[in-house]
């Protein structure tokens, strides 16, 4: 590099002479760029990697035929049935709601998370068949009302 010049503008000069004087190198057809020998993977005493058979490598280090690992058939696919809507989804009266959860005066801010995390382990509108997704998110609506409402009556 040169006194007062960027690296960029020095290599720019270099390649300019390089161009001027026709020294650039031509690579060797056989060999890589910055390697000092040539592929190993090309040729092995003699053998082309080709025809080694690499997709077959792995089952013979592990001495096993090709018969034994062939895929079993495939088994007939279900008849689909519909789903049946559980009974307790059909309950979305606040007042079946309220029976199911039995919160009562003696509840504790810790029993009612519990009665909330046991309602939706049954009634989250995820885990439940996509045409009863409704009744399952009325239900849920319910239920977080009226355990809301039971804790800000605990918290007067």
């Amino acid at each position: 590099m040169l006194f007062g010049q960027s690296i960029f503008q020095s290599v720019l000069e270099r390649l300019k002479e390089e161009e001027a004087t026709g020294e650039t190198e031509e690579p060797v057809a056989h060999r890589v760029s910055g390697f000092s020998t040539g592929l190993a993977f090309d040729v092995m005493e003699g053998v082309s990697a080709a025809s080694q058979r690499v997709g077959q490598a792995y089952f013979d280090n592990l001495e096993l035929d090709a018969a034994a690992i062939a895929p079993e058939p495939a088994l007939a696919p279900e008849p689909k049935t519909e789903p049946v809507m559980p009974d307790h989804l059909a309950r979305i009266a606040p007042a079946e709601v309220a029976a199911e959860l039995a919160i009562s005066a003696t509840d504790t801010p810790l029993t009612l998370s519990e009665k909330r995390r046991a309602f939706a382990r049954a009634n989250h509108p995820d885990r439940v068949a996509p045409p009863f997704r409704d009744h399952a998110t009325k239900r849920m609506t319910l239920a977080n009302l009226l355990i809301d409402e039971a804790l800000r009556r605990i918290g007067r």
